[in-house]
């Protein structure tokens, strides 16, 4: 008997990682698109393309909307929590453990720092 539960165990075991390793990579993909959200911003502001900037920080505005109404998570890591008992800063997504941990710190930054930059160059043209 106890072969059987064993076995389903496993089968459990392997979908929870596969399901996980998805979960990962969306969220990966969905930090990729919000960075470079952040990084363009200033690019748009050099280029005076600003309603393009506009848009960026829109983008991110939303996002940081979406992660206070979560407790300051992404929703997409308490649904990876669901599929194991790790909780590294970085068990959700394919990020170094060091970059997990201050991402909203450095990215944060970064948006302010661009933000600024752009509300500047787009005063300075009016």
């Amino acid at each position: 008997m106890d072969g059987i539960y064993d076995a389903a165990a496993a089968i459990r075991s392997a979908k929870d990682t596969r399901m996980l390793k998805v979960i990962k990579l969306l969220h990966s993909a969905v930090w990729l698109f919000m960075v470079s959200c952040i990084l363009l911003i200033p690019w748009a502001a050099l280029e005076r393309r600003f309603h393009l900037a506009a848009l960026l920080v829109a983008v991110i505005l939303i996002e940081c909307a979406v992660l206070a109404v979560n407790g300051g998570k992404c929703p997409l890591t308490s649904i990876a929590a669901q599929y194991t008992e790790d909780r590294a800063d970085n068990f959700d997504i394919f990020l170094p453990l060091w970059l997990a941990r201050y991402n909203k710190e450095i990215f944060g930054v970064l948006f302010l720092c661009g933000t600024t930059f752009a509300l500047v160059r787009w005063l300075a043209s009016n």
